[in-house]
């Protein structure tokens, strides 16, 4: 009963957060990307940018800008990486080879943030902070820009095909919302104990008597970014799990609220976009839902400790850092993998076989439990577009959701969209394990090292960038591997996405009728849930079967 009590201490102060901050944050969003005014900075960069703010796009030139960004953002990020040893602040550093630069350029860009290096020991403070960081601000702006036109997609009626302007997307989500909340956050990091600083390697003398040699640098800033743009590159190895990153329980609660705070809201901003909040606070409700188990199931999984050692111990504590304890790793890991960041505060290699089940799981939902900033929203209203397509073959009517009809060519735009990160992380792992290059990363045979690999594709083709941490990924195979799967998993759901914008952008929106499928109640909730878990159990529980649930049987 002591280790339960503060573990469910710190989930109902974590709701207590979050319930004051959504409905605040929320309403900012829903401002920000229906106003047409424009603040005096926001005018300066449409400048230098030159492009036209209020210029309503079609979604085919909103989806060509968004690429167009993506891709110019790969090339620089890539170029950084080379030529990192002629850099100002490089501490020395090496450039990237050829596989890591590309890997790091478009883990970045994606919003993925997986890392094959260990950044202390690799990267040098100017790419952390011009490259990384830069980085880790607009590409959570351009999954909120993404979610944004979706949502403007459903309000609008009769618009030929126009879901808004990317630019003016992109900057207001940076400047209105990622840049202040990155500067309060770090600022409350850096009283938590997290440093900021432009040192180099300092000594550090140990407990054993020996020296050993620590990389300061601009910590705070690039966590409180991280974490808040659902990223999740560590400026450590270890992540939040290093001192000087993630100091105390606290700052630990601090980054788990960072996490999942700009993807509740958009929710919340959904329904008012729609002009029905009740359809937000649905939406909401989803995902609360869904991450409200797998918090449940991965915490009992951890403090259940499964095994004859763990058990005596209390807990399975290998792998954990003791100031978070076992509920606050857990914690941790289900957000960290039910959103798409990827930050780690404990090795998830060393979770139980059914810990590291839920985790996997977690992602191979699409990450929608609530999902990364933007990713998350219109990764769930794909799945009620399929739940309202399901509903209404069963009742002999044609779908509507929010007034617009679902006939084939968009039921066909969802089909591509669900279908395409299975598609890429079944591939993925296929070539792994039969790849004498992929076999040579994995640390564990059998079942296990089959979940080494399958949890990497996993991470790399939702865009999460956590890793089980017993694979030798920073290989030519693994790079290349896993930065194609990023860069797919990333852009081609994106441009699905928009096309269904378009598509609703262009109908007229009808009245509701007597056969409408109520979508706002919590019958609707409960199939939407149940559909989001279906679709993946069809989908990946043959595969789950031969890692994470044999190794839990066994």
């Amino acid at each position: 009963m002591s280790d339960v009590l503060p573990a469910i201490g710190q989930v109902l102060l974590l709701v207590a957060a979050l319930a004051a901050a959504v409905p605040l944050l929320g309403r900012h969003l829903a401002h920000l990307y229906t106003s047409p005014r424009h603040l005096r900075v926001e005018s300066a960069a449409y400048r230098v940018l030159r492009v036209d703010p209020d210029a309503d796009q079609h979604w085919r030139t909103y989806t060509a800008s968004l690429l167009g960004f993506s891709m110019v953002s790969v090339l620089a990020l890539f170029g950084l990486g080379r030529l990192q040893q002629h850099l100002p602040l490089s501490l020395g550093f090496a450039p990237l080879p050829s596989d890591g630069a590309w890997n790091t350029a478009v883990s970045f860009v994606t919003n993925t943030n997986w890392q094959w290096y260990s950044g202390e020991v690799t990267v040098g403070h100017l790419m952390q902070m011009s490259g990384l960081s830069v980085q880790n601000f607009v590409s959570a702006a351009v999954g909120m820009a993404a979610a944004a036109a979706f949502a403007r997609g459903l309000a609008r009626s009769q618009r030929d095909g126009r879901v808004g302007n990317f630019w003016s997307d992109l900057v207001r989500g940076v400047l209105r919302v990622l840049l202040p909340g990155a500067v309060v956050s770090a600022l409350l990091l850096v009283a938590l104990g997290a440093i900021q600083n432009l040192t180099g390697t300092s000594p550090v003398r140990t407990l054993t008597g020996g020296t050993q040699q620590v990389t300061g640098g601009p910590v705070a800033s690039q966590e409180a970014i991280k974490q808040l743009g659902t990223n999740g590159g560590g400026f450590y190895n270890v992540n939040s799990a290093h001192p000087f990153e993630n100091p105390t329980p606290l700052s630990n609660l601090l980054e788990i609220f960072l996490m999942l705070v700009i993807p509740f809201a958009m929710a919340w901003a959904f329904g008012l976009i729609v002009r029905d909040r009740r359809q937000g606070i649905a939406v909401l409700s989803v995902m609360a839902l869904l991450l409200g188990v797998s918090i449940a199931l991965l915490t009992w999984s951890e403090m259940a400790g499964p095994g004859t050692a763990p058990h005596a111990a209390g807990a399975a504590m290998e792998g954990k850092e003791v100031r978070y304890g076992e509920a606050g790793s857990a914690l941790f890991g289900a957000v960290t993998t039910g959103t798409s960041t990827g930050a780690v505060n404990s090795m998830h290699d060393s979770l139980t076989a059914p810990g590291g089940g839920v985790a996997m799981f977690n992602m191979m939902l699409g990450e929608i439990a609530p999902g990364g900033t933007g990713s998350g929203l219109y990764g769930m209203l794909m799945l009620a577009v399929v739940t309202v397509f399901l509903c209404g073959l069963m009742v002999g009517r044609t779908p509507e959701y929010l007034g617009k009809k679902i006939g084939q060519r968009e039921i066909v735009l969802v089909a591509l969209y669900v279908l395409t990160t299975p598609i890429l992380v079944l591939t993925g792992a296929a070539i792994a394990l039969t790849a004498s290059d992929g076999l040579a990363g994995l640390q564990e045979s059998g079942p296990h090292g089959l979940s080494e690999a399958l949890y990497a594709v996993t991470s790399a083709s939702n865009n999460n960038g956590s890793a089980f941490g017993g694979l030798t990924s920073g290989t030519p195979f693994w790079n290349t591997l896993l930065g194609v799967l990023m860069l797919v998993g990333r852009f081609l759901p994106m441009i699905f996405v928009l096309a269904l914008a378009g598509r609703f952008a262009s109908q007229r929106q009808l009245p509701p009728s007597a056969g409408t499928l109520p979508t706002h109640r919590p019958l609707f909730v409960a199939l939407l849930s149940g559909v989001a878990l279906v679709v993946v159990g069809l989908t990946y529980v043959p595969v789950l079967a031969l890692g994470p649930i044999v190794e839990s049987l066994s």
